[in-house]
C-alpha cells in the first residue's frame, strides 16, 4: 500500500513522527526508535527546543540522511528575512544537517510581511540549504497567498476526526500539494472513542490507527502523531496493510 506522496519532485512519506512537548533523552530515543521501526519523516521546530536532540537521534540511527525526510519550523519572532535565515543556519547546525527537507513558518503574524519571509525561505531553497518551503496553520485564503508568492508545497494544520479543514485540503488537492495533519489523534482523545474503536474492530485495528488511516485516504495528507512510547510508535506504522471502506470513511466524516 502507497507509504509516499509524490510532490513537487519529491516522495514524502505519509507517515512521520510529531515531536512537540519532547525534550532531553525522551526525545532522543523516540526519534532514534521511530527511524529504527521504518519511520523517515521527522518533524521538529524552533519553538520546541528539540532540535538538537532530534539531531542526534538521526545520527545515532545509523540511516543515510538521504533517506530521512525532516520537518523544521520558524519561530514567529524570525520571520523578518535576515532573522530567518540566520535562524534557519542554526537549526541546521543544531540538526547536524546539511539541509532541511521541509522549512515552514510556524504560524502566521498580523505584523508578517509573508512575501518577504517567503522569498528568504526560497532563497535558502536555491543555496540548497532547505529543497522545500512551506507555512503552518494558516487559513486557506493565507494559503492561497502563499502559493501565489512561490513554490509552496505544504500547510501544515491541525487536522483529525474532531477537525476538518475541507477548505486547506481542497487547496491541497486543486494544487497537487501537501497537508500535514498535527495533532492526528487530538491529543489522545481519539483513542477513547467508542465509535472509532467500534469501527476498529471489523479490520482487527484500534481507534487511533482508524483515525490516521481515515486521514490518509481523504488524500494529499501525511501524518505526524507524537509518541515516545514504543507501543504506540509500533501501532501508529500499523496503517499500511488495511483500508477503510467508504462506508466507514463516512462514518467516520460524521464524527
Amino acid at each position: 500500500m502507497k507509504k509516499y506522496l509524490d510532490i513537487a519532485n519529491d516522495r514524502i512519506p505519509l507517515l512521520g513522527l510529531g515531536t512537540w512537548e519532547m525534550n532531553g533523552e525522551e526525545c532522543m530515543n523516540a526519534v532514534e526508535a521511530a527511524i529504527h521501526m521504518g519511520y523517515r519523516h521527522l518533524d521538529t521546530a524552533q519553538m520546541y527546543k528539540n532540535e538538537a536532540e532530534v539531531g542526534k537521534g538521526m545520527k545515532q540511527s545509523n540511516i543515510k540522511r538521504e533517506e530521512l525526510f525532516l520537518t523544521t519550523k520558524v519561530s514567529t519572532d524570525n520571520l523578518e528575512p535576515a532573522a530567518l535565515i540566520r535562524s534557519t543556519e542554526k537549526s541546521l547546525k543544531e540538526l547536524k544537517t546539511d539541509y532541511i527537507d521541509l522549512l515552514l513558518i510556524h504560524w502566521p503574524t498580523p505584523d508578517m510581511d509573508m512575501k518577504e519571509s517567503l522569498s528568504a525561505m526560497f532563497r535558502l531553497k536555491d543555496q540548497g540549504k532547505i529543497k522545500h518551503a512551506g507555512v503552518s496553520n494558516f487559513s486557506p485564503a493565507q494559503f492561497r497567498e502563499a502559493i501565489d508568492t512561490g513554490p509552496v508545497i505544504c500547510n501544515q494544520i491541525k487536522l483529525s476526526p474532531y477537525t476538518t479543514r475541507d477548505d486547506n485540503l481542497y487547496i491541497a488537492k486543486e494544487k497537487n500539494l501537501m497537508i500535514t495533519a498535527y495533532s492526528p489523534l487530538d491529543r489522545g482523545k481519539v483513542i477513547k472513542d467508542t465509535r472509532l474503536q467500534e469501527i476498529g474492530k471489523r479490520y482487527n485495528k484500534n481507534a487511533a490507527q482508524v483515525a490516521l488511516r481515515w486521514l490518509l485516504q481523504l488524500g494529499n495528507v501525511s501524518v505526524i502523531p507524537k509518541s515516545s512510547k514504543l507501543e504506540h510508535l509500533h501501532e501508529n506504522i500499523e496503517i499500511f496493510d488495511f483500508e477503510l471502506s467508504r462506508e466507514d470513511m463516512k462514518k467516520v466524516a460524521g464524527i
